[in-house]
């Protein structure tokens, strides 16, 4: 039996200009930004992933949470098959990482992601 949710591991707020919201969030959080691209601005927050993504990237409302997976195909086809349907099917977004989302019978998102370099903070 496969695990389905490991934990919270990320959460991204969409923003309008990509630039600014960078500049806040290192404010805000006291952390510049590991990884920084015209379509995604990632910062670890004490282990865990704050991302920032163009409003336009991805349709939806405002904010996106992942759930940690080990296998991303078999929880992906697990929520579908409890009704939930399509939003993002499972992608490489760098390196072994793989995201998708679905929404849930109530039009809620739920992220999923695959991220074998996470690590859970001591």
């Amino acid at each position: 039996m496969f695990e389905v949710m490991l934990g919270l591991r990320t959460t991204i707020y969409r923003v309008s200009n990509l630039s600014e919201a960078k500049t806040w969030y290192a404010k805000a959080f006291k952390a510049e930004p590991y990884f920084d691209e015209p379509f995604y601005i990632g910062f670890n927050i004490q282990g865990y992933e704050l991302g920032l993504q163009p409003d336009d990237s991805v349709k939806g409302d405002n904010v996106l949470s992942y759930w940690g997976v080990e296998d991303i195909q078999e929880t992906y086809q697990h929520l579908l098959d409890l009704g939930a349907t399509k939003h993002e099917e499972p992608t490489h977004v760098g390196g072994e990482l793989m995201a998708a989302s679905v929404y849930d019978p109530w039009n809620n998102i739920i992220g999923i992601i695959y991220n074998p370099y996470f690590k859970l903070p001591e």
